[in-house]
């Protein structure tokens, strides 16, 4: 069944065409994403489609009687009630049936209507119906509903009576993200849910939206979120929609083949194009193939001409390091990090060395982006140490961009950081970040948080520097920006520790995850892929069970069983992955240790020395035996 469809929807803002015929639907308990680079339009087409904008030309159609919500980008909720009371708000025709029911309660125990056989029947009638309903409405699970979503937010319990407008812009975005859940819609449209969540908050909306018994749309950059929940991804992309089935992988693979497949035809095209004008010209005026001539210029005439593919600009970025630094770059000894009078984290204690990448995670206010600070030098620690090793450059990139001067010309702004270069080599640099032209002319005032950003990168990349201090690098990059910057700093021959929500990002970056908590750090190697995955391994299956109890209220229904299992065979699955990979490089290291010996057994120095010959042999002896089992193991493993 198709719950919403547009049809021929064109918009324009002036002379500027953002939707050009764009027909789209989405049917009953779909998961669709929508994708597309800064300014393609997407929450224009999400305002069309909520009727909060009206099309230039084209309709929408909804079905009968559609229950819709619409989670607008950074749409945070406004109001003077508390929490508690806002939340309440979404069940008020639940509440006025339980007031009824409370009502009928107290008129029950009226003796003046007990005595009134008849009128007291019809009363316990209608309150048997009422009930009834009330029951299959939830009218028994509406709070434990209202407290979980909020747990899942991380909304407390002492929250509920915080008044909503002295939250931050954060917490009323996540809010309004909560209140639309619980309305339960037949659609859920969200514009942007995942910004101002951390990623326990993120993985718990994921799993909601997957057991989820309506629809879900959704705008999003976060690829990993899309790879979670979307069946088909569209994208928009110069005012026309396209569909692709799966999620956002498979979409990425499904254009590249679609791009090629574009130029094939096109290339084809041209050269059918050019051999029928060949022809034509040599034919056209003999009088024996005048005629083939002329029919084949009337179907050049008639063809409809492809489109010559359109090649993506992107920007082009790179990091190189001025000279390398030590071993040994960053080493922290009890530190504590914080502000006069506040302490948010202790005791953190861990080494970075040269050629890590590491991503900092934890919760949202733990600490994260204070710990940058204070590595930068931007903030005092609190105590404990903090030591550089030798030869070590920090360049410190910073999710506020407080370091640029809106009162300066784009330019300006670059010149004055690297007044040595000369004014063509600057527009060169800003040129490869897509600040071209007269762009180099604007006010930074007057810059969007993507260009905001690809300045910053901009101005890191010259720096040159072995030690990155990245703060929400990807934040205001539209997914191009984000898959360029990825290629970037995989190719990088420094250090990275970086903080992120991008989970995406962090897999593709990080060689190992740094977590911190109040009570200090610990570290994982891998990606958030393998740091989620041995961080379950480590988990009690007491304190797994009483979470997920907890969690569900002691019912877990079976689809969310089926989920359970999926992710556990997931788990074993990467786990036995992982140990293979383990296992070939051990059996490597053996072999190229028993190539190393038998190289030196044919050693005159060795074979001649009754000694030296016997140790070779015994590690020879040895290697061998230890391969055997590793093999062993590695066919066992590699069988199941």
């Amino acid at each position: 069944m198709i719950l919403l469809q547009a049809a021929r929807v064109s918009k324009s803002f002036g002379a500027r065409q953002v939707l050009t015929d764009v027909n789209f639907s989405i049917q009953e308990r779909e998961r669709a994403g929508i994708v597309g680079i800064n300014g393609a339009g997407k929450s224009t087409l999400l305002k069309i489609l909520t009727g909060s904008l009206t099309p230039d030309t084209g309709e929408v159609s909804r079905a009968r009687d559609l229950k819709l919500s619409y989670l607008a980008q950074d749409g945070g909720l406004e109001s003077t009630q508390s929490i508690w009371q806002e939340m309440l708000a979404v069940f008020a025709p639940l509440l006025n049936l339980e007031r009824q029911l409370r009502d009928m309660e107290s008129k029950m125990s009226d003796p003046s209507l007990t005595a009134d056989t008849k009128a007291y029947g019809q009363l316990l009638q209608t309150y048997d119906n009422l009930s009834s309903v009330f029951k299959n409405r939830g009218g028994f699970e509406y709070e434990a509903s209202i407290r979980g979503v909020l747990r899942g937010l991380k909304f407390a319990e002492s929250d509920l009576n915080t008044p909503v407008g002295t939250l931050s812009g954060g917490q009323k975005t996540r809010l309004a993200l909560a209140r639309c859940l619980l309305g339960e819609p037949d659609l859920l449209i969200l514009d942007e849910p995942t910004n101002y969540l951390d990623l326990d908050n993120l993985a718990w909306l994921e799993q909601y939206l997957r057991s989820y018994r309506g629809a879900v749309l959704v705008v999003s950059h976060d690829r990993y979120f899309l790879d979670t929940l979307a069946e088909v991804i569209y994208e928009l992309e110069r005012g026309a929609i396209t569909c692709y089935t799966g999620n956002y992988t498979r979409f990425v693979q499904q254009k590249a083949e679609a791009v090629q497949q574009q130029i094939k035809d096109f290339n084809r095209q041209q050269a059918e194009i050019a051999r029928m004008e060949e022809f034509v010209r040599r034919n056209i005026a003999a009088k024996d193939t005048t005629r083939r001539a002329q029919s084949r210029l009337k179907v050049l005439e008639k063809m409809e001409r492809l489109d010559k593919p359109v090649k993506e600009i992107r920007a082009s970025v790179s990091f190189s390091v001025s000279r390398a630094s030590g071993r040994e770059v960053l080493q922290a000894e009890d530190l504590c990090i914080g502000y006069p009078g506040l302490i948010l984290a202790r005791s953190l204690n861990f080494e970075i060395t040269r050629g890590e990448r590491v991503a900092l995670v934890g919760p949202n206010g733990i600490g994260k982006s204070t710990l940058l600070k204070t590595i930068a030098g931007r903030l005092p620690p609190r105590g404990g140490r903090l030591r550089t090793g030798n030869y070590v450059q920090m360049g410190y990139y910073d999710q506020e961009q407080q370091g640029l001067t809106d009162g300066k010309q784009v330019l300006q702004e670059l010149w004055d950081r690297y007044p040595r270069m000369n004014e063509a080599d600057l527009r060169k640099v800003l040129g490869r970040f897509l600040f071209r032209g007269d762009d180099v002319l604007k006010q930074v005032a007057d810059l969007s948080g993507g260009e905001k950003s690809r300045l910053a990168l901009a101005s890191l990349m010259l720096q040159k520097a072995n030690f990155l201090l990245l703060d929400e690098p990807t934040n205001h990059l539209d997914l191009p920006g984000r898959e360029v910057l990825e290629d970037a700093l995989t190719g990088y021959p420094g250090t990275i520790l970086f903080v992120s929500h991008d989970r995406y990002f962090i897999n593709k970056i990080a060689t190992g995850i740094l977590e911190l908590t109040p009570e200090g750090t610990s570290s994982w190697l891998g990606n958030y892929d393998d740091y989620v995955s041995r961080k379950a391994e480590r988990t009690p299956p007491e304190a797994l069970r009483q979470q997920q109890a907890e969690e569900d209220r002691g019912a877990i229904s079976a689809e969310k069983e089926q989920y359970l299992q999926r992710k556990e065979e997931e788990r074993q699955k990467r786990r036995r992955r992982r140990l293979l990979k383990e296992l070939e490089e051990t059996i490597a290291g053996l072999e190229d240790a028993i190539a190393r010996l038998e190289g030196e057994l044919a050693l005159p120095e060795v074979y001649q020395d009754y000694q030296a010959c016997l140790e070779r042999q015994n590690q020879l002896e040895q290697a061998r035996s230890s391969l055997d089992v590793h093999l062993e193991k590695w066919l066992e493993l590699a069988g199941d």
